[in-house]
């Protein structure tokens, strides 16, 4: 089987979807491993280390897809991709449904399964797969140093001579595995934290960093998966009322609130900005879902009376190296577990592989994945409604 490995070509995206060591594991299987010449450059792979892991490098990017049994990418292939590879053949990549429709339906028509590393289910057999929380531990860290770079304030006390300065104060919005690792580096760097999530089972993990678990009087919000589940407009505007103090009392705020194929929440208002002194710093890691705060503008970072407002997209591809580290293993536990040397083994019956292959044999067969796209359709529409 020859699993073809292509270069990037989504703007600011840095990662590699399998490095030398993991190409090294995959050739001792007993797999052809080919890669497009200058694929792991900028996550600081070379050619020649691809090379000695017994890898095929191969500058022709047409004449790779054309060959391929499986793809492996970190974004999913261009729509022109696509048409090059062959019917029957396989795609394996973090690819969303409900923002790349139509990679999907092109997928569909051209006879290529397509795995979604983002709709990998949460079970314990599967965290060795779980791309999502790999990389998502990678941006709630880089999260915070990006926040602390650009705050004028330390974040530890310091004790001088010349008097005591307090320590930053940092808020983290959802305690999910960005969150929690936000809060750890947080605490790392001497700031006082507190976090707040709407599933009160995290508590405990939020303590146990060393944080404050912030608790307003509202109901619980646990979805399925352990993700937190989509709350209703009267439900956010209350959590707003009863979090402004909160946002306005902190240096830093942090927020991860995001729920897959869905549009982020809105937990910071306008309002709330203004309420915030002067240097305060938001990074809004939901940006590429449209944002947790009001104000965020997607790949930009802008200054609001005074307040930075860091939307920077894609945060895991900033630290690309490791970032591209964890997937690799992530995409190759999952290559493994499709199974053998000719072909993929795919039982539909099985709750991984039902749950991350989103087409088949020409078919959109992943209901999920049906459900977001409608789901982004019914409100592109709705957009378009209110605009007129």
């Amino acid at each position: 089987m020859k699993i073809v490995v292509i270069a990037e070509t989504h703007v600011g995206e840095h990662r590699v979807a399998l490095v030398p060591d993991m190409a090294a594991k995959l050739v001792a299987s007993g797999l052809e491993v080919f890669v497009e010449a200058d694929a792991g450059e900028e996550a600081g792979f070379t050619d020649d280390a691809y090379r000695e892991a017994g890898v095929v490098v191969e500058a022709n990017r047409n004449k790779l897809l054309g060959i391929a049994d499986v793809v492996l990418s970190v974004q999913p292939p261009r729509v022109e991709d696509v048409a090059i590879m062959r019917s029957g053949s396989a795609s394996i990549s973090m690819l969303s449904p409900a923002s790349q429709s139509t990679i999907v339906e092109a997928l569909a028509e051209h006879g290529v399964t397509a795995f979604s590393m983002v709709l990998l289910p949460r079970t314990s057999r599967a965290q060795s797969m779980d791309a999502l929380s790999s990389q998502s531990s990678l941006a709630g860290y880089k999260a915070v140093l990006m926040a602390a770079n650009r705050l004028d304030k330390f974040f530890p006390m310091l004790i001088t001579a010349a008097g005591t300065i307090p320590p930053a104060r940092v808020l983290v919005l959802g305690a999910g595995v960005a969150g929690l690792q936000a809060i750890a580096t947080a605490r790392r760097l001497g700031a006082v934290v507190e976090a707040y999530d709407v599933r009160p089972a995290v508590k405990d993990e939020v303590k146990s960093l060393g944080a404050r678990f912030l608790e307003l009087n509202l109901e619980t919000q646990e979805g399925e998966g352990g993700y937190a589940q989509a709350q209703s407009e009267a439900f956010l505007t209350r959590q707003r009322e009863l979090m402004t103090e909160h946002v306005a009392s902190n240096d830093v705020v942090i927020t991860t609130a995001s729920i897959p194929g869905r549009r982020a929440p809105l937990l910071v208002t306008a309002l709330m900005v203004k309420s915030m002194h002067r240097g305060s710093v938001i990074v809004d890691m939901a940006a590429e879902s449209c944002g947790n705060c009001e104000l965020t503008r997607p790949g930009q970072v802008i200054e609001v009376d005074g307040v930075w407002i860091d939307g920077t997209s894609n945060i895991p591809s900033t630290v690309a190296l490791h970032a591209s580290q964890l997937y690799a293993r992530n995409i190759t536990n999952l290559l493994q577990y499709l199974g053998g040397e000719d072909k993929l083994k795919l039982d539909f019956d099985d709750e991984i592989i039902k749950g991350c292959c989103v087409t088949h044999a020409g078919q959109l067969v992943n209901e999920r994945a049906r459900q977001m796209m409608e789901a982004a359709t019914a409100h592109q529409s709705l957009e378009k409604e209110v605009s007129r």
